[in-house]
C-alpha cells in the first residue's frame, strides 16, 4: 500500500496551485492520504478560506490521478485552509495576526469603507478569523456600516475589548465619542491612536487584520506602514479620470513606504460615473485588477443601516460582485506573503 501512496503523491506533485504557480506537494497542501477500494481520499489545506479555486483543484488531481495511477478509481477531496504568517508581523507584533491588509484611496467618497466593510464580512463568512481597525480616526463611519453606532467596547486586563458582529472583531474612534463632536488631532495623536488600536485592543488570532485608512496620502497612513509592516494595499477608486489620478498617488505612495499594492476595486462602477478607469489604472501599473462594484441602491442602503449587501444580499449583483472581489483579494494577499522573503511557509505554521 505504501507504494501506491508514494505514486499517488507523485502524481500529485504535477498539480499546480494556480496562483502560486509551485505544485501542492511542494507547497504541503497535501495532507492526510488514505487509500481505500480505488479511492484515493485526502486534504488540500488551501491558504485561504475564501479561494475561488475549488473546482480547478478537482478537475486538475482528476487528470493526474485517474487512469494515470493504476488502482485509482475515484477521489474524494476534503479542504481546510491555513492562511499563512507574515513573520515580520510575528516578530514586531505582540499580536498573533497574520497579515494587515490596508484598505486606501486617493480622495473621500469613492466607497473605501464599503469595500472594506465588505471585504472583511466576506472572507469571516468564508470561516476566517478577521479584524477590523477604523482608522478614518477624525471621520469614523465603519461602526454606522456595521449597525453598532451606539456600540461601546469594554475593558478587562487592561485591554480593550473589540465588538463583535457578522464574525467581524471591530475597533472604532466612533465607539468611543459622541457622533455630534467632532474629532480634532495633530499628527502625533493620530499616531499614537492607531498604534493603540492594535497594542491595547484584546484581538485574540486573526488571519487577517484589514485597516480602513482615511483618504489621501497624509498621517495614518504613514502611520501605519512606519510602525507595522504591511502585507499589502488595496487601492479603490471610482471609474472617473479624477478619482484615477488621485488612486494613481496613493499607490505611488505605497509604493514609497515599501508596501506592496496587492491590486485595484472599481467602485460605483455604471452608467453614472463610467467603467472601465480603475481597471485601466490597474493593467497601466501591473497591479491586478480586483473587480468592479456596480453603484447600486442595494449597497448604499445596506451601509446606512448596517446591512453589509455581501451578507444581506448575497445574491444580487452587488453582492455577487463583492464575493468576487473577496475570493480574488484573499488569493492575492496569499500570494504576497507566500512569494515574499518573509512568510512562514504553509508547511510550519501552526
Amino acid at each position: 500500500m505504501g507504494n501506491i501512496n508514494e505514486k499517488v503523491m507523485q502524481a500529485l506533485g504535477a498539480v499546480i496551485e494556480p496562483e502560486l504557480n509551485r505544485d501542492i506537494v511542494s507547497l504541503n497542501m497535501v495532507r492526510d492520504l488514505r487509500i481505500s477500494d480505488g479511492i484515493a481520499e485526502f486534504t488540500i489545506v488551501l491558504t485561504t478560506p475564501a479561494c475561488p479555486l475549488k473546482d480547478v483543484f478537482v478537475e486538475r488531481c482528476n487528470s493526474a490521478l485517474i487512469g494515470k495511477v493504476d488502482g485509482i478509481k475515484r477521489i474524494r477531496i476534503n479542504w481546510d485552509a491555513q492562511v499563512p504568517t507574515d513573520r515580520r508581523i510575528h516578530g514586531r507584533l505582540d499580536v498573533p495576526m497574520n497579515s494587515i491588509v490596508a484598505i486606501a484611496s486617493g480622495k473621500g467618497g469613492v466607497g473605501k469603507s464599503t469595500v472594506a466593510t465588505n471585504l472583511a464580512v466576506c472572507l469571516a463568512d468564508a470561516g476566517a478569523k478577521v479584524g477590523l481597525i477604523d482608522a478614518d480616526i477624525l471621520n469614523p463611519n465603519i461602526p454606522q456600516m456595521f449597525g453598532l453606532g451606539s456600540g461601546r467596547p469594554k475593558v478587562a486586563n487592561d485591554k480593550m475589548q473589540p465588538l463583535e458582529v457578522f464574525g467581524v472583531k471591530l475597533i472604532s474612534t466612533g465607539f468611543l465619542t459622541s457622533p455630534e463632536k467632532p474629532m480634532i488631532m495633530r499628527g502625533p495623536m493620530l499616531h499614537s491612536a492607531i498604534r493603540q488600536f492594535f497594542t491595547d485592543v484584546e484581538w485574540g488570532r486573526l488571519d487577517y487584520m484589514i485597516v480602513d485608512l482615511p483618504p489621501g496620502t497624509g498621517d495614518a497612513p504613514l502611520s501605519l506602514a512606519q510602525s507595522f509592516p504591511l502585507t499589502g494595499s488595496i487601492i479603490v477608486t471610482q471609474p472617473q479620470n479624477v478619482a484615477v489620478s488621485d488612486a494613481i498617488r496613493a499607490a505611488a505612495m505605497f509604493d514609497q513606504l515599501k508596501a506592496p499594492v496587492l491590486g485595484v476595486v472599481e467602485n460605483m462602477s455604471g452608467d453614472f460615473f463610467g467603467s472601465g478607469g480603475g481597471e485601466s489604472f490597474a493593467e497601466s501599473r501591473g497591479l491586478p485588477f480586483l473587480g468592479r462594484i456596480p453603484l447600486a441602491a442595494d449597497i448604499r442602503k445596506g451601509g446606512d443601516y448596517g446591512r453589509p449587501v455581501a451578507i444581506h444580499s448575497p445574491d444580487t449583483p452587488s453582492g455577487r460582485a463583492f464575493r468576487k472581489m473577496s475570493e480574488i483579494a484573499a488569493a492575492r494577499i496569499s500570494v504576497a506573503m507566500l512569494q515574499g522573503a518573509d512568510v512562514i511557509p504553509i508547511d510550519i505554521i501552526g
